[in-house]
């Protein structure tokens, strides 16, 4: 099984982590790193939540589209947050964020609420797998 490392760049420079890895067989399995809400130079794009999340699912789709698929190849989505009761406030602003991204297309997904992310300021991460 062939193995190629993900790294758009559009996305900033991955350190100590690859943003995706697709393994190619008959079909391509590819398992995107947690993305944040931030832009190609590294720096998150807002201190709003609605706004970090749309960002980081655009960055797993860049993940998963410079690996040749799109957002129907995702099969599952873990999103953590640093808290859930600002996600759920917000639920509106996510949800219309996640329609015009992914369409009508639900993959497997949970949400985990975490006490902190790596990057300071950072209040969502969401990793995935897409299966092309």
């Amino acid at each position: 099984m062939a193995k190629r490392i993900v790294n758009p760049a559009a996305l900033a420079r991955a350190r100590g982590y690859s943003h995706g890895l697709l393994f190619e067989s008959a079909q391509k399995l590819l398992f995107v790193a947690g993305q944040i809400g931030w832009d190609a130079d590294g720096r998150l794009v807002s201190a709003d939540f609605a706004a970090q999340f749309r960002r980081a699912l655009e960055n797993v789709l860049a993940v998963v589209r410079e690996a040749g698929g799109d957002a129907g190849c995702v099969a599952r989505l873990t999103i953590y947050v640093t808290d859930k009761k600002l996600y759920r406030e917000r639920t509106r602003e996510i949800g219309l964020a996640y329609r015009e991204l992914m369409g009508a297309h639900y993959p497997a997904m949970a949400l985990v609420q975490v006490a902190d992310l790596l990057e300071d300021g950072a209040l969502v991460e969401i990793e995935a797998t897409a299966v092309m």
